[in-house]
């Protein structure tokens, strides 16, 4: 508030005998300066309230509401250099986003918007069909083909990526029972290199045995060649696929030379 010295008498010729100086208080403000004053302090106290304790450690020394803003700006958004480094950070993850193996469509929007939000508090842009195109681009493969469903009947040039996640959210049954009929078909798949060894191997055994090499059914095949009758059709399909691929194993072995 400054300092104010009091007026005691009036001179002979008119001037003021002024008082010693000392420090303003409150009742020695004009109406004006009072208003202005308390607007002063219900900021201060608005700021201080809202700031995370970290930052308040920082910067509860000050008493002016401007000096508290300026000071609570630059600790939030940093210099120039420290926002370019974040926005390249940024930028970064927003290259790299990708849903993580088993991680529920919930957790992934959760994190894509946080992301997003991040990116716009130091005024980063993207347009909406980037956003859209990010989100459902890279979904774990049992989202396919609802991502599908989506581009074509929804778009992603009039939606939010808000709107899409609540969409394909409705579906997240029918994801899982994929995701578990693609687990149950992987655990059937040969590594090719492995395959390529075990038929050289099997071709070598072959001529030293009675056994010709193209009635040979591999090992793990060989407890599929029968169809149980009582399981599913899923179950089924799987089992055909498997004894499908053995069966071509087996052609192929007999064309190596």
């Amino acid at each position: 508030m400054g300092t104010f010295r009091e007026t005691l008498t009036e001179g002979t010729e008119g001037g003021p005998h002024l008082g010693l100086e000392r420090p303003r208080v409150y009742f020695d403000l004009s109406p004006e300066d009072k208003e202005r004053y308390n607007a002063d302090i219900r900021a201060t106290n608005i700021l201080l309230q809202g700031l995370p304790k970290d930052i308040y450690s920082l910067i509860n020394h000050y008493t002016d509401a401007k000096d508290i803003w300026d000071n609570v700006k630059m600790l939030l958004e940093g210099s120039e250099l420290t926002k370019e480094d974040r926005e390249s950070q940024l930028y970064d993850d927003f290259e790299h986003f990708r849903q993580n193996k088993g991680e529920t469509i919930h957790d992934y929007y959760v994190r894509f918007a946080k992301l997003i939000n991040d990116m716009r508090n130091i005024k980063m842009t993207m347009s909406r069909m980037q956003l859209n195109s990010k989100f459902v681009n890279n979904m774990l493969p049992e989202w396919g083909r609802f991502v599908t469903t989506v581009k074509l009947n929804r778009g992603l040039r009039d939606s939010n990526y808000d709107q899409l996640y609540a969409y394909l959210k409705q579906h997240e049954a029918h994801a899982n029972e994929n995701k578990m009929m693609l687990d149950r078909f992987t655990q059937h798949t040969v590594d090719p290199l492995a395959l390529m060894s075990n038929v050289s191997h099997q071709q070598h055994y072959s001529q030293s045995s009675t056994t010709p090499p193209s009635t040979y059914v591999p090992p793990h095949f060989a407890d599929n060649t029968q169809l149980d009758s009582g399981l599913s059709p899923t179950d089924n399909l799987i089992e055909n696929l498997t004894n499908i691929l053995a069966l071509l194993i087996q052609s192929y072995k007999t064309y190596l030379p």
